[in-house]
This record gives structure tokens, sequence and C-alpha cells, in this order.
């Protein structure tokens, strides 16, 4: 795969699976913009990228969760690279986990405060959603582009405590997605969710079963991105594609 000339945009990359796709992107030729909240760590890695890829990288501070933030990434990447061919939704997490809620104060999904399920709801499905509508402009007036959202098994099977994310996640499954690619096929746009299972970007991950009796490798995830932006993938579209080790099939019975 050759990513040369063209420009994709990573939220949440200063880290994981964000960071991951940035690296492989910049390798492959292509020019990434990474977006995160963590200013420091996002200059580290923007440098690294630098010193090794093929394309250019460039960091710039982003809370998914502010609009006039997110359409600052869109003018910078176009200021910059003069395009916006891929756009990836990497940034999100369990508000319960990410916000370090006490489950022994609040044992209960209604016992937690509501400004914990506030920040996950527009991190996870707001923050796709703002980037979707700021660069769609630029897509529809190149009329080419991809979008990635990235949904997860738990949009499918749901969590009685961090009801935030699969709610988040299944809207981005089976709601933005096909609706941006509604949208964009006239434009020549695509939109794609990739859904994973349980992924070792953390150590606890590999306690989760699946069919296959393994978490997947973060890379395995990235590499079913990157085939869906190259010519190869070229034809999918509109569709939420599960990378699970067949824990769904299995209806997490494993």
């Amino acid at each position: 795969m050759n990513f040369t000339g063209e420009t994709a945009i990573s939220t949440g990359a200063a880290s994981g699976m964000g960071l991951l796709f940035a690296q492989n992107w910049v390798e492959l030729g292509g020019n990434v913009v990474l977006c995160d909240v963590n200013e420091k760590l996002l200059n580290e890695k923007v440098e690294e990228i630098n010193s090794k890829g093929k394309g250019k990288a460039l960091g710039i501070v982003c809370d998914v969760r502010d609009y006039a933030q997110v359409c600052n990434i869109r003018d910078k990447a176009v200021e910059v690279f003069g395009s916006i061919d891929v756009m990836c939704n990497f940034a999100g997490g369990t508000a319960v986990r990410m916000q370090k809620v006490d489950r022994e104060k609040h044992p209960e999904f209604p016992d937690v405060p509501i400004d914990v399920y506030d920040w996950g709801i527009d991190v996870n499905l707001k923050g796709p959603f703002y980037f979707a509508h700021a660069v769609l402009k630029q897509m529809r007036e190149q009329k080419s582009g991809l979008i990635i959202n990235i949904g997860s098994i738990t949009g499918q099977e749901g969590d009685g405590y961090g009801m935030d994310y699969p709610t988040s996640k299944a809207g981005l499954m089976f709601g933005l997605t096909k609706s941006i690619a509604q949208y964009g096929s006239k434009y020549g746009i695509r939109c794609v969710c990739v859904s994973p299972g349980p992924v070792l970007t953390r150590a606890t991950m590999a306690n989760m079963g699946t069919l296959l009796g393994r978490a997947a490798e973060p890379q395995e995830v990235i590499d079913l991105i990157l085939f869906i932006a190259s010519d190869k993938g070229q034809f999918i579209n509109g569709e939420n594609i599960m990378i699970d080790g067949g824990r769904n099939a299995a209806g997490r019975r494993c």
C-alpha cells in the first residue's frame, strides 16, 4: 500500500490505536494530522514520526468536544497539506474508566454523576459527529474522502454500568456511519465503521473471551483500516465491520 500525497486526520493520536494508525500512515508515505488533548505527549510523538516516516506529521491540540477546535483541525490540514482524504475517529473511551469513577462510592448506573456520562457521550459520539460535519465540507468540495468511525463490540452487547459507551458506539455503528454513506455517495465520499472486540491496548482486554481464544493485536485493527483506505478497499461503504475474533457470533458465550 502507498498513500503518498494523501492526508489523514487521526484523533486521540498521542497514544493507542490513533497513534499506531498515524505511524503506519506516514510509514506508507501519507501525511497525517494528529489530534489529542495531551500537548506534551502529542509533540513528542509527532517528532518521533517525522524522524522516521516517509510522509509528514503535524500535531494540533484538540478537544473533540469543542466544535471550533474541530474546525481548526480541518482548516490547518487543508492549509498545510491541501486535502483531507481520510478522517479517523479514534478518540474515546469508557467514561467511568477514563474519569476514574470509584465504583464502591458509585456502585450502579444511577449512582454515577451525570457529568461523567456527559463526558462519554460528548467524546465518543458528538466528537465523531462534529468531525464529520466539519470535514464533509472539504470532502464535498474535493469530491472524495473516507471517514472511519471506530465502534466496539460493546455497541452490540451493551454495558449495564458504563451505559454512555455502548450508547455512543451503537450510534456510530448503525446511525452515523450509514447516514454519512448515504449523504456522501453523490460526492464520492465513503464512510465505514470498524468495530473491534477485545484489543490488547490494555492488558485487561486479554480477559475478554473470543471464539479464537485471544484478543486482537492493535496492528490487526489498523491493518483492516488501511485496507479499507487503500485502492483495494474502495467498494466498502456504509458498513459496520466487526473485528472481534467471533465474539459477536458467540453471543458472549466464549
